[in-house]
């Protein structure tokens, strides 16, 4: 391992090699195994001298010392529930830092010794939800309560709500690091619509968004169909939400589809794929579909099935005996005659893995770069979407793609991205490596066969663990996928040891996204700091204040009140805000 350097400067002004980490100049590979064409790179758009001046205007490095940044995180105020039934929320005590030393030995006198290596944020399962999509599993809740959630018409408001509050930040909570970048760790959307796509574009990168398909006055889905199965909140029907003490919010739905605003991050963002920006549902291999193509962009919703038939098509979901969607099809035409009439939309339209990089691609979902966002023109040519990327000067971060293109929500690793990725460490051996991946290691179960490489073989979670602890350059694997958030130690034999960060989503409360920062503490350890933090609406929601604000703090409380809702999902004290200890090199 090099000597590590401080990403931080010393002095007033912009630190070069915190720069060229931010802004994305020093790309790696794109899953190719050989370096990135000058077109590929933000760096290569002008001289180095322009792109600093251009990430100096974004985000300027504080001058030395460093100050911690705790304003707006989970270690100052934490959103806490009140009452009983329908539960309002409000301001709640922070959560304490955890120093946890499963892997290592803290040692006195650290915090006085370390230096930033570098500081960034993941934010994992966005879910931005097309509501109205004719092909939303929604009726599932008549079997599964939890199936469908009161809140999906408010992704989009939740989304720039967090981007907001990202942007706020002044530094790392620990460290005081200006914070590098940001990295969505997948399911950006829901239902592999361009719809979401283009949303989820324009709420990373700024811009103008609609939240609304089909019938451009109105909004045309379950939410005022009328039925009681779901709540309808402009509507005098008791459905069964109301019941139980969801409230009455007349004109929720205009202003749920009203045109919002993202200001866009204001630091550097990549992206890693999940599920469900992969394949219609998360989980069908069906591509190139005509029949499901068509019912996309058509005319026709099914809306309401009885308890039994959706049982039987969560169970072929879940049980993954059903991959390529055939079973799905037979359902869907047995109940035609029960659809109800709705606007058709092109833009309602499955991506492919190709449109998903050309999207990223676009200059007009640039923002502040980098251009591609971690994807390429090489991945293009070769139809893969891993890349590796230069953090700074003693630090790379790999994202991978553990989507299985053979369908099912679970996922795996391809033989020629494990080699790969085997070959990046190498190449790297004297700098330490942060992964990034949608999948956990305990939900890399599916080895179907992916259609486009049906000679290839699929490597579990199991397995890609063995081969991340044969690099003691590792320092840990950062996912989501579970909505859950867990930190999990890994001591493997072949000699390395790592953390492995899972985050919860944001789309299920507490709605979290989260800060980790890297340092060396010159004594042979290193310690990752992990930081919790929510969108910057308000906790304390105002039934009357259906402005872009107002319906992201309500879509905070309506997830809390989802009924079925797991109420585990932030994790324990140990999987929050902490301090995690690894011996080091």
């Amino acid at each position: 391992m090099s000597r590590t350097r401080s990403v931080a400067g010393s002095g007033q002004g912009i630190h070069r090699r915190s720069v060229l980490a931010a802004t994305g100049a020093v790309a790696l590979s794109a899953g190719v195994g050989y370096a990135l064409r000058p077109s590929d790179s933000q760096a290569a758009t002008g001289t180095r001298e322009t792109t600093e001046a251009v990430a100096a205007s974004s985000r300027r490095a504080p001058a030395a010392p460093l100050a911690p940044y705790t304003k707006g995180t989970t270690v100052a105020s934490v959103s806490t529930p009140r009452g009983s039934g329908y539960r309002r929320l409000g301001d709640g005590p922070g959560w304490q830092r955890v120093v946890r030393s499963d892997l290592a030995a803290p040692k006195s006198g650290r915090a006085g010794r370390r230096t930033a290596l570098a500081a960034f944020v993941q934010l994992t399962d966005l879910h931005i939800i097309d509501a109205q999509h004719p092909l939303r599993l929604e009726y599932l809740r008549s079997a599964d309560v939890h199936a469908w959630r009161p809140h999906e018409a408010l992704t989009v408001q939740g989304a720039i709500a967090l981007v907001e509050r990202i942007n706020a930040l002044r530094g790392a909570p620990v460290t005081g690091s200006p914070l590098h970048f940001a990295m969505t760790t997948g399911d950006n959307t829901d239902n592999n619509a361009k719809s979401e796509l283009e949303w989820f574009l324009k709420v990373m990168s700024g811009g103008r968004i609609t939240p609304n398909t089909g019938d451009p006055r109105r909004y045309e889905g379950v939410q005022n169909s009328g039925l009681k199965l779901y709540w309808q909140p402009d509507a005098a029907v008791r459905d069964t939400d109301k019941q139980a003490g969801f409230p009455h919010l007349d004109g929720f739905l205009k202003a749920a589809i009203r045109e919002v605003r993202s200001p866009g991050l204001n630091l550097p963002w990549y992206s890693t794929v999940g599920n469900h920006d992969t394949m219609p549902m998360g989980c069908y291999a069906s591509h190139g579909d005509s029949f499901l193509t068509e019912l996309a962009v058509g005319g026709k919703k099914l809306m309401n099935v009885s308890a039994a038939e959706a049982q039987r098509l969560q169970t072929l979901i879940k049980k993954a005996r059903d991959p390529e969607g055939v079973r799905y099809h037979d359902f869907l035409k047995t109940h035609a005659r029960s659809t109800r009439s709705v606007t058709p939309d092109e833009s309602r339209a499955p991506f492919t893995p190709t449109e998903y990089i050309q999207a990223h691609l676009d200059p007009a979902y640039r923002g502040i770069g980098p251009a591609g966002h971690g994807y390429s023109s090489a991945n293009l040519d070769t139809g893969t979407q891993y890349y590796a990327f230069r953090v700074s000067d003693d630090v790379i971060g790999i994202s991978l793609d553990t989507t299985d293109a053979g369908g099912h929500y679970e996922g795996s690793l391809g033989t020629a991205q494990l080699k790969w990725l085997d070959r990046t460490l190498r190449e790297n051996k004297d700098s330490y490596a942060v992964i990034f991946s949608h999948h956990t290691s305990k939900t890399m179960t599916n080895t179907r066969t992916d259609p486009a490489r049906p000679h290839e073989r699929r490597h579990n979670g199991q397995e890609v663990l063995a081969l991340l602890g044969g690099h003691r350059n590792v320092l840990a694997w950062v996912n989501g996928h579970i909505h859950k958030n867990v930190i999990t130690p890994h001591s493997m034999s072949g000699g390395g040891s790592f953390w492995e960060v899972s985050t919860a989503s944001h789309v299920d409360y507490p709605q979290l996204a989260r800060i980790i920062e890297l340092a060396d503490n010159k004594d042979g350890t290193v310690s990752l700091f992990t930081t919790l933090v929510e969108s910057s609406a308000p906790h304390r929601t105002d039934f009357s204040d259906l402005s872009q604000t107002g319906l992201a703090a309500l879509y905070r409380e309506l997830s809390l009140n989802a009924p079925g809702a797991s109420t585990a999902l932030g994790g324990d004290p140990e999987d929050r805000n902490t301090e995690l200890v690894l011996k080091k090199g």
